[in-house]
């Protein structure tokens, strides 16, 4: 049976597209269609559907509004949003998928030749991963904390602090996250519950295009005890910081004679993404840290379980995969669950704390 699509679009030609490339897939059918975001809201209260495909800026109501009277209404539904690469884009982009957006595409420039094929392509596979996914409700996020973060290059951690993690010992210990569709509010649910003394840096790598992992950093930040930050060349790696690899980069760690830094490469996409979590597995083997914790969480595809399965035989490493009914997509932690890899599954609202008694506080 077709998956039922909803789609909600101001312009005329777009909604011509979209429904076009809809239908030219068996899999899917569009169900109705909408021009702006009060018949769409009414559309979504009133009929069932397996996905929604949301335009953002539209007349009567725009798509945050909507998406804002959805949760009022405890009315939960699978949606993919349209995006533009501007700046204010991609704060909406951020602001839809706290509010309960699953992800999210860019609008083509061109709506003609190789660049629409491409487009074509990927908004189906978008609209795949979404269809399938489970709507996961994330932990309340907690208050912006009161106190000073380290700033760039700092060695001291932020607080408040935990006093009942155990204390870390002398070895060097790196966490390394990687995540894709739902991980931008999964990581909500994480990152912001970790101490402010952790005796560790983290790296993530989250699969976003150029242009919305620094707004997702920016957005961590302000709601956690470690300083969150969209990783950089040549930036050191400190305890009580978070790394996040930037959109379109893939990042490495590298060694230096008196420390750690962000590598980014721009090879070839790998998984299909980039950045790929293979790529920043892999580069730890070659670093000087004793240990690393690898967090697998939500997500399409294989991405993690080759670069884990490249680091175990060089390093000490512990891996905790995300367990299934608290991913938005059970990929990623299935696919290195099946590997053997996995030496311990969480929910996700425990996996800051599993963190948290892995690797200590200082």
């Amino acid at each position: 049976m077709k998956k039922k699509v909803l789609v909600i679009d101001d312009s005329a030609l777009m909604r011509r597209v979209i429904c076009d490339i809809i239908n030219s897939d068996s899999r899917f059918e569009v169900k109705d269609i909408t021009c702006n975001g009060e018949e769409g809201l009414q559309a979504m209260l009133t009929n069932r559907y397996d996905v929604v495909v949301m335009d953002m800026v539209m007349p009567r109501m725009d798509g945050l509004t909507v998406l804002r009277e959805l949760q009022k209404r405890h009315k939960r539904v699978k949606i993919l949003v349209f995006s533009s690469k501007t700046t204010e884009g991609a704060q909406i982009t951020m602001d839809a998928l706290e509010l309960g957006a699953v992800d999210f595409v860019h609008k083509p420039a061109s709506l003609t030749g190789a660049s629409n094929e491409k487009f074509a392509a990927e908004f189906l596979s978008r609209l795949e991963e979404v269809s399938i996914s489970r709507i996961i409700p994330t932990r309340s996020m907690p208050p912006a904390p009161a106190v000073a973060k380290p700033s760039a290059g700092a060695r001291t951690p932020a607080t408040p602090v935990i006093t009942g993690a155990p204390k870390a010992g002398s070895a060097k210990q790196i966490v390394a996250i990687a995540s894709s569709t739902g991980g931008p509010r999964a990581l909500q649910s994480v990152i912001p519950y970790l101490p402010g003394n952790l005796a560790a840096p983290v790296l993530i790598v989250q699969h976003m295009p150029a242009g919305f992992t620094a707004s997702l950093a920016e957005r961590l930040n302000d709601v956690s005890n470690l300083r969150v930050v969209e990783g950089a060349e040549n930036m050191e790696v400190v305890a009580g910081t978070v790394y996040i690899a930037p959109g379109g980069k893939h990042m490495h760690v590298v060694q230096k004679q008196n420390g750690h830094y962000i590598h980014l490469d721009d090879a070839p996409h790998r998984e299909g993404v980039k950045p790929c979590a293979n790529y920043m597995y892999e580069s730890l083997a070659e670093c000087g840290y004793d240990s690393a914790v690898c967090v697998i969480m939500t997500g399409m595809g294989a991405d993690g379980t080759e670069g884990v399965k490249n680091l175990k035989p060089c390093k000490k490493t512990y891996v905790i995969t995300q367990e299934q009914s608290t991913c938005a997509v059970y990929g990623m932690p299935r696919a290195a669950v099946a590997a053997g890899l996995s030496d311990q599954v969480e929910p996700l609202e425990n996996l800051a704390s599993a963190i948290t008694k892995n690797v200590g506080v200082k």
